[in-house]
Formats: structure tokens, sequence, C-alpha cells
């Protein structure tokens, strides 16, 4: 009894494998699909909270409003989170033509 029973394979003890769970997806993540961490969601998306659950949402692309965060941490603090910028891009302010102040968007922009 236990989580690792023993199943007799001839001259050696192998521990029996437990099935993951029902819940557990098999094949990976789709977009608005539940998951528990980035690496159960497909390429090109990551998993952020979406209200008291987690789900798969897509990485932003260039252009898209991201979510600079001040203080390390302050990420697991959001409803609705963000997934972070693709591979070659920063969360930076997004430069306006207009007053210095007028506008506090950050967006995905190349480095």
């Amino acid at each position: 009894h236990g989580a690792a029973e023993l199943e007799e394979t001839g001259t050696e003890a192998l521990p029996r494998r437990t099935p993951a769970p029902s819940w557990l997806p098999t094949a990976k993540g789709e977009e608005g699909d539940f998951c528990l961490r980035s690496s159960d969601c497909a390429a090109g998306l990551c998993c952020a909270r979406h209200f008291w659950s987690k789900i798969c949402k897509p990485v932003l692309r260039e252009g898209q409003v991201c979510t600079r965060h001040r203080r390390k941490g302050a990420h697991g603090l959001e409803i609705f989170q963000r997934c972070q910028c693709a591979e070659g891009l920063a969360c930076r302010l997004q430069r306006e033509h207009g007053p210095a102040d007028a506008s506090r968007l950050h967006t995905c922009q190349p480095h």
C-alpha cells in the first residue's frame, strides 16, 4: 500500500506508474483551456490568471499592450494577467506625440 506499489517483472521490481488525474490535460492546452503552468499550454501561449483560475492566453506580439511590474511579485495580484511579450520584444512605455504623461500605456516593442 502507498504511492509507489511494486509490480513483479521477472528479476527486478519496478514502481507502477500512477495514471494522471482525469482533470489534467493530456495534450498541450489551446487558448482558453485551463492550465497550471505555461508548459501546459501549446506554443505561443502562456498560463495566466483569469478571474480565480488560470487559462492559456496568447504571448503578446509587437504593439500589443503589456503590463510592466514595478515590484517583483506584483504579477500574482492581478485578476486578469497578460502573458509576457514574445521573444525579442520588451514591455516599454509607449511613446506618444502628445504631452509627456498623456499615456502611461506600455506596449511590446523591439529591444
